[in-house]
C-alpha cells in the first residue's frame, strides 16, 4: 500500500483508495497531502460543501435556544425551563430563583454520539407547515397508538424562569415594573392543572412581553425549543426534530416572544433523565453553533443533519477527565473566534484552497492566518494625474457630508467634546506660554487660542479626516525658537521672515498634493508608526511629570521645620528708619502718615501692606510656603488614577450596563470636576489655569496682519525657501503619520479618509496663520488618538457572557468643530476656567500619554523583556517568531526611539523630520536581518516585497493554466486509470491477506 507510483507525470499514492474516509477525517475535512496532488475530503465535508457552498444566500438568523424539562408535581405534569442559550449556556440554579452566570457549554462525548443516533433513528420533519403547537404535534409526529398520550404531554403548560426574588440588587432598582410583576414576585402559586388536551397558552403572556432579556437578543432572532423528559407509557425513546417552513410564535412555549423555527422533542422511559438532559444540552449547544445552525436551516434530509454533527465532532476538543473537573464552569472568552474560517472550508469558491492562507503546512488548530499584506487602501494609490488624489478624496467624502453632522447627535459626543476641549486648551496654554518665552511674546497664549480655534474649525469642516485634531507640536516650537534667535542675531524682521517661510511651505505642500506625493506613506510600516507615536506619547508623559516636578521647586517643602521649635517661629513687620526708608517703600505715603501724626501700628500690617509702606519682614517663618506641592501632587495623580479607574468601569460588575457605559464615557469630566471641587474645598492657592481676558496681541505694537514687504532684503524672500523645505518635511511626516495611525484598520472607519485633502488644508492654514502671525498647526497624534478612543462604539445587544463587540468609531465633524469653537470662546470664559488647577490638567496630559500607549505592539514587546517565558501573554507573533528575534526587533526600535529623543532634546532638533524619514531607511535595512515571514508577524511587508510576491504568484498561475490546458484532454483517461489502479490495489490487498474479492468488494 505504501508503494509509490507515477501516473500522468505526477506522483500517485494509494491513500486515494480505501483510506479516503479515514484520512479525510484525520485531515480536518480538507487538507492536501504533502505527497499527493489531490485533496482529501470526507463524505460529511463533501455533503456540507454543497449545502453551505452558495455564498449568495441570505445570512441565517441568530437562534435563541430554550430547553424545557418535564416535571412531575404530585401526579401533575408541566414543562419547566431549565437552561437557555444565545451564545453561551445559562442554567437555572438549584432552587429555581436565579440564572447561573453565562458559561461555555461542556458536553460529554457520549451525549453527542447518542444525539447522532437519535437523529438517525428518530422522526425528521423539515419545512413543516404549522401555525400552532397543537397543529404541529398532531401532524405526523408519531404512531396513532401513542399520539394521544404524547400530544397530551407536549401540550402541558410551560413554566418559565421569569420571576424575580423579593430581595433585588441595587442594579435592578429603578427598572420599570408593573403591578402584576410585583404580585408575581410576592406570590408564587401553581394553578391547578387543566385536564384538557391543550394546557399551553395560545398567545404570549404579560411576563413574556415584558421580559428584559429581549434586549440581549437580536431583532431578527428566531427560537429553537428543546423538550426532554421521561414518561411511563413509552418502552423506547421517542425523538422528533422539526423545522417549520415559517418561524411562528407558539404562545407560551418560549420564555421570550420570539418566533420558533426548530423543535426537538425527546421523551423516553423512566430512569434515564440524566442521559436525556445531556442529549438535550447537546442539541441546544449545536443549534447555537454558527456552522451547525446554517446546516439546520439548509438541510434537505436526515443525512445533512448527521453530516453537520460529524463536522462538529471533527472540531471538538476533548479535555481528559483526570486533568479537569467537569463541574467547573468555563468563563466565556473575551473574544469569540469567528466561524468564517470553518465555513470557508465548505465554500465551493474555496475548492482547492482548503488550507487558507495559513503559514506552514502543519494544518493544526493552532495555525493562524498569515497577517494581511501592508495595504492602506485606494486612498494612497498613485493616479499619475494632476491633483488626481485630491479629486478622488473630495469625491469620496462628499456623500458623507450630511451624515458627518447628524451622526454626532449622541450623548457620547458630549463627553468627547468636554474631554478633548480640556486637552486642547491645556495644550494651547502650554505651547502658547513656551512660544511667548521663545519669541519674546511675538506669539503667546492669545495667538495660540485664536490660531487653535481658527485652524481647528476650518480643518474639521473641510478636512478629509475630521477626527484628527490639529495642534502645535514640539518640533515646530523648536524651529520657531531657532528662527527667532537667527532673526535677532542678524537684524532680520522675524514676523516677515516667518511669513515667507509659511508661504513657501504652503506652496510646497500644494505641490505634494498635486503630485500625489502622499503615496510614499505606503512605505511607512508599523515599525515607523510605532516609533513616532511612542515618541509623542513619551513626550506627553515626560512633560506632565516635568511640570508636576516643577511644582516642588516653585513651592518648596519646608524640610527644616521642627515641631519642638514652634514657639520660635514668628514673622514681624519692622518699620523703616525715617532717614533711610526701604527701597521698596512708598516714601510719600510714609511721610504722610508721620506728618499727620497718625500712629501706624506696624505689627498689625499684613505682608503686602508691610512691604508697600517700606517695612521689612523679620523672623524664621517669614519665608513659609504652604505645602502646595503635596496638594498639587494629589490633584495630579488623583485625576489620572480616577480617570483610569472610571474608564475601565464599563467592565465592572456593578450597576446596569447603560450606567456603567455612561460613567466610562464621562470619566474625564467626572475626574476633573471631583478634584476641582476638592481644591475649592481645601482653599489652597494652587496654580490655576491662566486664560487671557482681552482680545489683543500678546506683544504690544504688533497688529493682527503681518505685512509681506518692506522690512527685509528682497533676497530673503527667495532664501526662505530652504528653511521652508525643512518645515514642509516636518509638516508632511507629522500630519501623514498621525493620519495613518488614526485610519488604522483596527479602528474600523467606514467613511474613508483623505490624505491629500488633509495636506491641502494644512498647507492653506500654514499661509493663513503666517499672515495673521499665529502659530503653525499640524495633526496632534496623542490628542487625535484620544479623540478616537472617546468616540468608539460597542454593540448594545450582546448575548449573556459575550463581550460587547467593537463596532467602529462615531465618525462625524461636529465634535471637533465644537471643541475648537469652545477653545476660541474660552477667552470670554476666564471667570469660570480660572478655578481649574493646572495639576488637574497635567493629570489629563498624563492620561492621554499613557492611554495612547495601550494599542502599541512595541510597548507590549518591551514588557516581554521583564517576563519569564511561562508568564508571557499568548501573543500571536510569539507562536510564529523565535523570542530572540522578537527581542532583537524590539531592541532596534528602542535604539531608534532613543536617538529621536536625544535629537528632540538638543539644538539638532531642526533635523528631526529628516530623522523620521531615517526610520524608513532603518526599516528597509531590517529586510537584510529578518526573514519576510518574521517581518510579516512583527511588522508589515514593504510594498516592493508584496509586489514581487504577487508577481511570483501570477507566474505560477500562468504555468498551471498552460499546463492545465495540456492535461484537460487526458482528464477522463486519468480518472479511469485511477479507478483501475484503485481496483487493482484492492485485489492485491485481498490476495495478500487471503480474502476473496467478493468480501473485499
Amino acid at each position: 500500500i505504501k508503494a509509490e507510483r507515477t501516473w500522468g507525470g505526477r506522483e500517485f499514492h494509494p491513500c486515494r483508495s480505501s483510506l479516503w474516509q479515514r484520512l479525510g477525517q484525520q485531515t480536518k475535512n480538507g487538507k492536501t497531502c504533502s505527497q499527493c496532488w489531490v485533496l482529501f475530503v470526507s463524505p460529511a465535508a463533501e455533503r456540507l460543501r454543497y449545502i453551505l457552498g452558495d455564498e449568495d444566500d441570505a445570512p441565517t438568523p441568530t437562534l435563541f435556544t430554550e430547553m424545557d424539562t418535564l416535571q412531575h408535581e404530585g401526579g401533575e405534569l408541566e414543562w419547566r425551563e431549565s437552561a437557555r442559550w444565545v451564545k453561551f449556556e445559562e442554567k437555572v440554579e438549584e432552587g429555581g430563583e436565579r440564572w447561573s452566570k453565562p458559561h461555555v457549554s461542556t458536553l460529554s462525548l457520549h451525549s453527542l454520539f447518542e444525539l447522532r443516533t437519535c437523529l438517525q433513528t428518530g422522526s425528521i420533519l423539515l419545512d413543516l407547515e404549522g401555525y400552532s403547537l397543537p397543529q404541529i404535534v398532531e401532524d405526523g409526529l408519531l404512531a396513532p397508538e401513542l399520539r394521544e398520550k404524547v400530544v397530551f404531554v407536549l401540550l402541558r403548560k410551560h413554566r418559565h424562569q421569569t420571576k424575580k426574588p423579593i430581595h433585588r440588587s441595587l442594579a435592578d432598582i429603578g427598572k420599570s415594573s408593573s403591578t402584576s410583576e410585583c404580585l408575581s414576585v410576592c406570590v408564587s402559586t401553581y394553578h391547578s392543572q387543566s385536564r384538557s388536551m391543550n394546557d399551553i397558552s395560545d398567545a404570549p403572556s404579560t411576563d413574556q412581553l415584558k421580559n428584559k432579556f429581549m434586549k440581549k437578543i437580536p431583532r431578527d432572532a428566531e427560537a429553537s425549543n428543546v423538550l426532554v423528559g421521561e414518561v411511563d407509557f413509552l418502552e423506547k425513546p421517542f425523538v422528533a426534530f422539526v423545522r417549520l417552513a415559517q418561524a411562528t410564535t407558539l404562545g407560551g412555549l418560549t420564555e421570550v416572544p420570539v418566533p420558533t423555527r426548530f423543535l426537538f422533542v425527546l421523551l423516553g422511559p423512566q430512569g434515564k433523565s440524566k442521559s436525556y438532559n445531556e442529549i438535550g444540552r447537546a442539541i441546544a449547544t449545536l443549534m447555537v453553533d454558527d456552522l451547525f445552525s446554517d446546516v439546520a436551516y439548509k438541510a434537505r434530509d436526515r443525512e445533512d443533519l448527521i453530516a453537520g454533527i460529524d463536522e462538529f465532532l471533527d472540531e471538538v476538543i476533548v479535555l481528559p477527565p483526570g486533568e479537569w473537573d467537569p463541574k467547573i464552569r468555563i468563563e466565556p472568552p473575551k473574544k469569540v473566534p469567528s466561524a468564517d474560517m470553518r465555513k470557508s472550508v465548505f465554500s465551493l469558491n474555496e475548492l482547492g484552497q482548503m488550507n487558507g492562507t495559513a503559514g506552514g503546512g502543519g494544518g493544526s488548530a493552532e495555525d493562524e492566518e498569515m497577517p494581511a499584506p501592508h495595504e492602506l487602501g485606494e486612498e494612497l494609490k498613485f493616479t499619475g494625474r494632476f491633483c488626481g488624489g485630491l479629486f478622488l478624496d473630495i469625491k469620496r467624502k462628499l456623500p458623507w457630508l450630511l451624515s458627518d453632522f447628524y451622526d454626532a447627535f449622541h450623548i457620547q459626543s458630549i463627553s468627547a467634546v468636554l474631554f478633548i476641549y480640556l486637552g486642547c486648551i491645556t495644550n494651547a496654554i502650554t505651547f502658547g506660554g513656551l512660544l511667548g518665552d521663545a519669541t519674546d511674546n511675538y506669539q503667546g497664549v492669545m495667538e495660540s487660542f485664536l490660531g487653535t480655534a481658527l485652524a481647528g474649525v476650518v480643518f474639521c469642516c473641510f478636512g478629509g479626516q475630521p477626527l484628527i485634531i490639529l495642534s502645535s507640536t514640539g518640533p515646530i516650537l523648536i524651529f520657531e525658537k531657532l528662527l527667532y534667535e537667527f532673526s535677532k542675531s542678524n537684524s532680520i524682521d522675524y514676523m516677515e521672515l516667518r511669513l515667507w517661510i509659511g508661504l513657501h511651505s504652503c506652496f510646497q505642500c500644494l505641490v505634494l498634493v498635486a503630485t500625489d506625493a502622499s503615496y510614499i506613506i505606503k512605505y511607512i510600516t508599523r515599525f515607523t508608526e510605532e516609533g513616532f507615536s511612542s515618541l509623542i506619547s513619551f513626550i506627553f508623559i515626560s512633560d506632565a511629570i516635568k511640570k508636576m516636578a516643577g511644582s516642588f521647586k516653585y513651592y518648596p517643602i519646608n524640610r527644616g521645620y521642627n515641631p519642638d521649635y514652634v514657639t520660635m517661629y514668628k514673622c514681624d513687620c519692622q518699620a523703616p528708619t525715617q532717614g533711610n526708608p526701604g527701597s521698596s517703600c512708598n516714601t510719600s505715603s510714609f511721610y504722610k502718615y508721620t506728618l499727620n501724626g497718625t500712629a501706624l501700628d506696624w505689627s498689625q500690617l499684613s505682608k503686602k501692606e508691610c512691604l508697600k509702606y517700606g517695612g521689612s519682614l523679620v523672623g524664621n517663618s517669614c519665608k513659609y510656603v504652604p505645602d502646595l506641592a503635596l496638594m498639587s501632587f494629589i490633584l495630579f495623580f488623583g485625576t489620572y488614577s480616577m480617570t483610569i479607574t472610571l474608564k475601565k468601569f464599563k467592565f465592572s460588575r456593578y450597576f446596569p450596563t447603560k450606567l456603567r457605559k455612561l460613567i466610562s464615557d464621562f470619566s474625564i469630566f467626572m475626574s476633573i470636576m471631583t478634584f476641582v471641587g476638592l481644591d475649592m474645598l481645601m482653599g489652597l492657592q494652587t496654580p490655576k489655569l491662566i486664560v487671557p481676558t482681552e482680545f489683543k496681541p500678546t506683544r504690544s505694537g504688533r497688529g493682527w496682519i503681518v505685512k509681506p514687504f518692506g522690512k527685509n532684503p528682497w533676497w530673503m524672500y527667495l532664501a526662505s525657501f530652504v528653511p521652508a523645505l525643512l518645515v514642509t518635511i516636518l509638516i508632511f511626516m507629522d500630519q501623514q503619520i498621525s493620519a495613518v495611525i488614526v485610519n488604522r484598520k483596527e479602528n474600523k472607519l467606514k467613511k474613508g479618509c483623505g490624505y491629500h485633502l488633509d495636506l491641502f488644508w494644512v498647507g492653506i492654514l500654514m499661509a493663513t496663520c503666517s499672515f495673521l502671525g499665529l502659530p503653525w498647526y499640524v495633526a496632534a497624534t496623542v490628542i487625535s488618538i484620544a479623540h478616537i478612543d472617546s468616540l468608539k462604539m460597542e454593540s448594545e445587544s450582546s448575548a449573556p457572557g459575550e463581550q460587547p463587540q467593537f463596532l467602529g468609531v462615531r465618525e462625524q465633524r461636529l465634535t471637533g468643530i465644537l471643541v475648537f469653537v469652545l477653545t476660541g470662546v474660552s477667552i470670554f470664559l476666564a471667570p469660570v476656567l480660572q478655578f481649574i488647577p493646572m495639576p488637574v490638567l497635567y493629570g489629563v496630559f498624563l492620561y492621554m500619554g499613557v492611554a495612547s500607549l495601550g494599542g502599541i505592539q512595541f510597548w507590549d514587546r518591551i514588557k516581554l523583556f521583564l517576563m519569564p517565558l511561562k508568564h508571557q501573554p499568548d501573543f500571536t507573533y510569539l507562536r510564529h517568531v523565535p523570542l530572540r528575534k522578537v527581542h532583537l526587533f524590539t531592541l532596534v526600535q528602542i535604539i531608534c526611539l532613543a536617538v529621536l529623543w536625544i535629537l528632540k532634546s538638543t539644538v539638532a532638533a531642526i533635523v528631526f523630520p529628516v530623522m523620521i524619514l531615517g526610520l524608513m531607511v532603518v526599516r528597509k535595512m531590517l529586510d537584510l536581518v529578518f526573514s519576510q515571514h518574521d517581518l510579516a508577524w512583527l511588522d508589515d511587508i514593504l510594498p516592493e516585497k508584496d509586489k514581487k510576491k504577487k508577481e511570483d504568484e501570477k507566474k505560477k498561475k500562468d504555468r498551471k493554466k498552460s499546463k492545465g490546458q495540456d492535461d484537460d484532454s487526458n482528464e477522463e483517461v486519468r480518472k479511469m486509470s485511477l479507478c483501475t489502479l484503485i481496483h487493482v490495489e484492492r485485489i492485491v490487498y485481498s490476495c495478500y491477506y487471503g480474502h476473496s474479492a467478493n468480501t473485499t468488494q
